[in-house]
């Protein structure tokens, strides 16, 4: 009975309720039309159906050890790896375990060496700075064709845009992502066609964020070169 009623009196749910008492006794359609976009965005069910769409983008391989591998920068500094990176880095050794060859495109290269020599597997390891951002190291990737890679390992928040810019550049590498709590199901109970959560809008965001900047790059890769690394690279 807990988990029934308890989610009913949080505050995004009683907004919830709020909006559809103010549809039932003003009629507007507007009010509607922002009710069913509250309820739809933060509805566990479409959310979780959204996910195992998205999900779809986050295959499942196995490496063997001659494998071509690039580990996609993750921020961090000269002293600090980032817990993105970590992440991609234990993904990489477990999927990975008797060794290969290891493409790093950070600014920060240490950290990440570093941290992978620790870890099982004898890796070959090539690090250079790609770009800050995932398309500028997608454009150094291709300026070094003697790379060719067989996987590029990302987070899975970035499986799509990455799926796509492997496309773009015509890159046989199939894609890898870890995982984050960022895509993690929602569980769903009884009371769910009747609540919404937070976690939901956070999800969107950062999926709408992913989308957006994919659009921009494909509306403006013509006729500008912010993509495009710096020469001294």
């Amino acid at each position: 009975m807990k988990d029934i009623l308890e989610p009913l009196m949080f505050p995004h749910n009683l907004m919830l309720y709020g909006l559809l008492l103010a549809c039932l006794c003003y009629r507007k359609k507007g009010l509607w039309l922002l009710l069913a976009f509250y309820y739809l965005a933060g509805n566990s069910f479409v959310a979780n159906q959204v996910r195992a769409w998205y999900g779809s983008y986050n295959a499942a391989y196995t490496l063997s050890a001659d494998s071509n591998v690039v580990v996609l920068g993750c921020g961090g500094s000269d002293s600090a790896l980032p817990a993105c990176a970590k992440a991609r880095l234990q993904q990489l050794s477990a999927l990975m375990p008797h060794g290969g060859s290891v493409i790093i495109t950070t600014r920060y290269c240490r950290p990440y060496v570093d941290y992978l020599l620790t870890m099982p597997g004898d890796f070959a390891i090539n690090c250079f700075f790609g770009g800050d951002n995932t398309y500028k190291e997608f454009n150094s990737l291709a300026a070094r064709p003697q790379l060719k890679p067989d996987y590029i390992l990302t987070s899975d928040f970035h499986a799509w845009r990455v799926t796509q810019l492997t496309a773009h550049h015509g890159f046989s590498a199939k894609v890898v992502a870890t995982s984050s709590q960022t895509f993690r199901r929602v569980n769903c109970g009884i009371n769910c066609a009747v609540t919404v959560n937070l976690t939901n809008f956070d999800f969107y965001s950062k999926l709408m964020a992913e989308f957006a900047s994919y659009s921009v790059f494909v509306l403006s890769r013509s006729w500008t070169d912010w993509y495009q690394p710096d020469n001294t690279l």
